[in-house]
């Protein structure tokens, strides 16, 4: 027995459990039900103390699911002739031993999903959340939560669990979840760390895969620095004013030196180029120490990789700082003005330039244009600022 249950411990085994019960006939959706199912059971049963958890809690998990799944076959039985490939208990003995995570990743991130319910599904089948923690965390009802995966399992369920999946799919919606941040009780930048760690782990020969390292890299050097990025009241902190004393060191080092074996491997990819670029703003000891000429060469080299228009317009900016701010603007007309943040980037350009009334008013109009109330009103400050001057 052991003393060890919490989210830490059962979330790791919710891909394992349903790997285990598709592989014995269940389908994707009957499985992973079957599996939020044992999880309710399991705290039930070891939540409160009264019962030691099994040294086994996956195999505890297993029996718990397969039970629970074939109380729903056959109750179905009369309404179906839908058979199942084994309509049994396994007999005592060690778990399946093979580790299925990474195809229940695949199919949660199936191109066929949108981006919302890829997110979603994977957050519950992958991450082991319930619907009522995904629907906090994305501040919609959890009815409406529980029908956007409950869509999505059906759609994924008639796919074949043993085809190859498309892992820069999965990153990507891994990368999504990250960027949510912190919403409701689940910290889901957090959350895409620890999955991001876990398909490290399990991508590519002997888990060596550079672009997997090099997301899991990216995500530590912007996590780092979320202690700064806002004030007591909420408000905004740009990168220039943050206090780096409140970075967190371990968190930078730890990205850096994965991103090293990432880039080391010679295989570079998006990920690790803006892993790359991150980690250059977390070396200067100041704003006023950054390396910009060196990001400006690893935004050319993003840029070539990927032809994005958004990190065309970073690396305006990058060219202003680094060669100073007409150099920027230059840069930005090449860029779409209807691109979101294009004025919030023009604003801060011309005010370097000295213009400040053209940067005030750009800067009232990216507010006008923002998506969110923190970024609004981080830019009306900076008009207010440049209309009082």
């Amino acid at each position: 027995m052991t003393d060890a249950f919490d989210a830490a411990t059962l979330r790791p085994l919710v891909p394992q459990v349903i790997g285990i019960l598709v592989r014995r006939g269940a389908d994707f959706a009957a499985a992973e039900d079957a599996v939020q199912e044992a999880l309710v059971d399991a705290w039930r049963t070891f939540g409160d103390g009264s019962e030691a958890v099994p040294r086994d809690l996956k195999g505890w998990l297993v029996t718990a699911a397969w039970r629970r799944f074939l109380d729903v076959v056959r109750s179905a039985s009369a309404r179906s002739r839908r058979e199942v490939t084994v309509d049994a208990e396994p007999g005592p003995g060690p778990t399946e031993a093979a580790d299925d995570t990474l195809r229940v990743f695949f199919l949660c991130a199936h191109p066929a999903l949108t981006p919302a319910s890829a997110v979603a599904l994977t957050l519950r089948a992958v991450g082991g959340l319930t619907t009522r923690q995904v629907a906090e965390a994305y501040l919609v009802p959890e009815a409406t939560m529980a029908q956007r995966i409950s869509r999505a399992k059906r759609t994924v369920s008639t796919e074949s669990f043993d085809r190859p999946g498309d892992l820069a799919t999965v990153r990507r919606v891994l990368y999504l979840v990250f960027n949510e941040g912190y919403t409701g009780d689940v910290d889901l930048a957090a959350e895409a760390i620890r999955l991001t760690r876990q398909l490290a782990g399990l991508a590519g020969p002997d888990g060596q895969d550079p672009e997997t390292g090099g997301l899991l890299a990216l995500m530590l050097l912007h996590h780092a620095r979320r202690p700064a990025r806002t004030r007591d009241d909420g408000t905004l902190v740009p990168l220039a004013d943050q206090d780096r004393a409140l970075w967190d060191t371990a968190l930078v080092e730890e990205g850096v030196a994965i991103l090293q074996a990432a880039l080391a491997q010679d295989r570079r990819g998006e990920f690790q180029l803006q892993a790359a670029i991150a980690a250059l703003h977390a070396d200067a000891p100041s704003a006023e120490e950054t390396d910009w000429v060196q990001i400006v060469q690893w935004y050319d080299e993003l840029l070539a990789l990927t032809g994005s228009p958004v990190v065309r317009l970073n690396r305006a900016v990058a060219l202003g700082e680094a060669d100073g701010a007409r150099a920027g603007l230059a840069a930005l007309a090449e860029v779409d003005p209807a691109l979101p943040r294009h004025r919030a980037v023009s604003a801060y350009l011309h005010e370097r330039d000295g213009d400040l009334a053209t940067a005030a008013r750009l800067y009232a109009e990216a507010a006008g244009l923002a998506t969110n109330a923190a970024e609004r009103n981080h830019l009306v400050r900076q008009a207010a600022r440049l209309n009082r001057r």
